[in-house]
């Protein structure tokens, strides 16, 4: 072992979970105008966990011994990180929100909210924002949120709860910093990733 292995502070590992299924489902009726979607996406970024689930072993395992706790602002995301955790209240940081869903316009028509989630994340990054934050501020803040990992991981394990696309957005700039992912459990409800330091410093 070198003199610089012995005296640096290990980092990590990070893991990184999406939230567990919120309480407002998206695949109920009825079917939505684009005015009446921005509504309802109001009311699920406020909305808490649905009652009567689980949370995943496999979950549950990995953050057990984990050193430092955090989560995005949503209700649903600090609620998982209790969860996970058996009760810690996480360092919520709204950093790692999700990233918005702007409905595009479209007059006359009417879609389930989940068929409104896929129109309005292809808008999204393909430029549309409404009055929200644009795709290009989000990696910008995804840039931020992976630097407040990283220095949250130096000599301790790191566990976020957050968001499905946000977490997907983390990939890059973690792996800039020299994260890699060593476990992707996808993009499902409870659902994470586990990212090893393999950078130089």
């Amino acid at each position: 072992m070198t003199e610089r292995a012995r005296t640096e502070p290990q980092r990590g590992p990070i893991i990184i979970s999406r939230h567990g299924r919120p309480a407002l489902n998206r695949n109920l009726g009825p079917k939505l105008s684009w005015q009446e979607y921005r509504q309802w996406w109001e009311k699920y970024e406020i909305s808490p966990l649905d009652e009567g689930q689980d949370v995943p072993d496999a979950l549950c395992d990995a953050v057990r011994d984990v050193d430092l706790v955090l989560s995005s602002g949503r209700r649903r995301a600090i609620e998982t990180a209790m969860r996970a955790t058996q009760g810690r209240k996480p360092v919520s940081n709204e950093v790692f929100n999700e990233a918005p869903l702007p409905p595009p316009r479209f007059q006359k028509r009417r879609y389930l909210p989940k068929t409104w989630n896929v129109l309005a994340r292809i808008a999204w990054l393909a430029g549309h924002k409404l009055d929200g934050e644009s795709v290009f501020e989000a990696r910008s803040r995804a840039v931020q949120a992976a630097q407040t990992l990283h220095e949250a991981a130096e000599g301790q394990s790191v566990y976020l709860a957050a968001h499905g696309w946000f977490n997907r957005m983390l990939r890059g700039p973690l792996r800039e910093r020299g994260w890699i992912c060593v476990r992707d459990g996808g993009d499902s409800y409870w659902s994470f990733r586990v990212y090893e330091y393999r950078g130089d410093s």
